[in-house]
């Protein structure tokens, strides 16, 4: 069989798209922890995707964003299930010890709801954050997105 010269060039574009990768392999961050979609839906229906590490165990919620140069305005991190040994949601307090980047900590009901936004947290404080109510995740993104893009309490986050 003969290719014409103009098949084997978008024969090669689209291969070079490909990364090589088994369909349905999960993508892991430079961190080792696995990068999900997540995705908060506004009351008046806009929907924000956050490529979010995902925080699953003890050790990498207590580590969380800590001594990270940088956050992307569309990343975050899961902290799911919380807490992590995946009992009933319970109230929660973060600080920000070590994360030299302001955030957004977006505290999220059982029921996928946001219960509350603990909005531009202050890099390096001590300071607790406090979810208010039992909660069953935790998302953070870069300080300031949740108002930039309209993100408040009672829209709806979801994941898989």
């Amino acid at each position: 069989m003969r290719f014409s010269g103009l098949a084997a060039v978008a024969l090669l574009a689209a291969l070079g798209g490909c990364k090589g990768e088994a369909p349905g392999k999960e993508t892991v961050s430079e961190h080792g922890m696995v990068v999900k979609p997540v995705t908060i839906t506004t009351a008046d229906g806009r929907a924000h995707v956050f490529k979010s590490e995902v925080a699953a165990n003890e050790a990498q919620q207590q580590q969380g964003l800590m001594y990270r140069a940088r956050l992307a305005p569309d990343a975050g991190m899961l902290f799911a299930p919380y807490p992590p040994d995946g009992g009933p949601p319970k109230t929660a307090s973060f600080w920000m010890e070590n994360t030299p980047n302001a955030l957004d900590i977006i505290f999220i009901r059982a029921d996928g709801t946001i219960a509350t936004i603990g909005e531009n947290a202050v890099p390096f404080s001590q300071a607790k954050v406090e979810s208010g109510e039992p909660i069953a995740a935790v998302l953070e993104i870069a300080g300031g997105r949740a108002g930039e893009l309209g993100i408040a309490a009672g829209d709806k986050v979801t994941w898989k």
